[in-house]
């Protein structure tokens, strides 16, 4: 059975072998993979594995033998899964790999803006603190999270993982979610204009869907504390960047961080580049070895259940 995958660099950059999928079938692994070349390249695939190159309804239509597509991600929005349902073709995604990991970025990206440890580091290093005058000093206000409210845009998994952590350091935990999960009893949930109007950290860790792009526009940034921070490791086009943008440039908001741009990589006329206190990391929240692995074991999974006439984890 040929099995290509058309972008398995990230996946596994030397670090994470292919060793398990290669005694699965005939593997042919591409580090990336421009989608002009999708159909020359997955030609006779039975299989194919993506993270980000595009698989459209015109690209299913040039591979006639592929039988099952298995992305290396949790979200499925790079592949036409109507298109492939139509032609009985399963896609299968991994949807839980990287819950602590992504948590653990948020809150490195929380606690960058409340205590700007890399602004100070910077400094000291400069020589700032051997000029000084006294034997402390602060370049930013340093922010207190104990008793501040943490509001989260999503209940799942990684919303949870950032509301314990969230919990520990004593902050008020508010959720919104439009689908009834259980949560802590303590946590409280709250509608998405409830949290942008009274929370100090706002986080957001829900699916992208045509419904909520760009939701997070000029009206609702404007209804936020002038002193709050807003954070996203989730999905870029939940945010207007512009309207970010422009609140962060009038004070109406502290500060942003974001793991997530509308376009990635980032081009250089994003709005964000320019913006006061915003903190941008490219893409890495998902990155650790430790959830590259588990991804690697569950795409694994995912093609032995297909091989079995079994698929697991459809999104179709």
């Amino acid at each position: 059975m040929r099995i290509v995958v058309l972008d398995g660099h990230l996946l596994n950059p030397g670090d994470n072998p292919w060793t398990k999928l290669e005694r699965l079938g005939e593997l042919l692994v591409f580090d990336r993979t421009p989608v002009r070349l999708v159909a020359e390249r997955a030609a006779n695939a039975e299989i194919v594995l993506t993270n980000k190159v595009p698989l459209n309804a015109e690209s299913l239509a040039a591979l006639p033998q592929l039988r099952f597509i298995s992305v290396l991600a949790t979200g499925y929005n790079v592949v036409d899964v109507v298109a492939a349902a139509k032609r009985g073709i399963p896609v299968s995604n991994v949807p839980i790999y990287g819950t602590g990991t992504v948590a653990q970025h948020t809150f490195a990206l929380i606690l960058e803006l409340t205590n700007q440890v890399g602004l100070h580091n910077r400094s000291v290093h400069e020589g700032e603190w051997e000029r000084a005058l006294d034997w402390s000093y602060w370049k930013s206000p340093v922010v207190e999270l104990a008793g501040c409210t943490l509001g989260l845009i999503g209940g799942g998994r990684i919303g949870q993982a950032v509301g314990r952590i969230g919990e520990a350091l004593g902050m008020k935990v508010w959720v919104a979610d439009p689908t009834p999960k259980r949560l802590p009893e303590n946590w409280l949930g709250k509608s998405i204009e409830e949290i942008f109007q009274a929370a100090d950290v706002i986080s957001l860790h829900c699916p992208q869907t045509p419904t909520n792009a760009g939701f997070v526009n000029r009206a609702l940034l404007s209804t936020m504390k002038p002193t709050a921070f807003l954070i996203n490791t989730a999905r870029g086009g939940l945010i207007v960047e512009q309207d970010m943008a422009d609140a962060l440039e009038a004070k109406r908001l502290a500060g942003a961080a974001v793991d997530v741009v509308s376009v990635e990589p980032i081009v250089s006329t994003n709005p964000l580049l320019r913006a006061r206190n915003c903190i941008l990391t490219p893409h890495i929240a998902w990155s650790s070895l430790e959830a590259r692995r588990r991804l690697m074991e569950i795409t694994v999974e995912n093609v032995c259940a297909f091989q079995r006439g079994a698929p697991i984890n459809r999104v179709n």
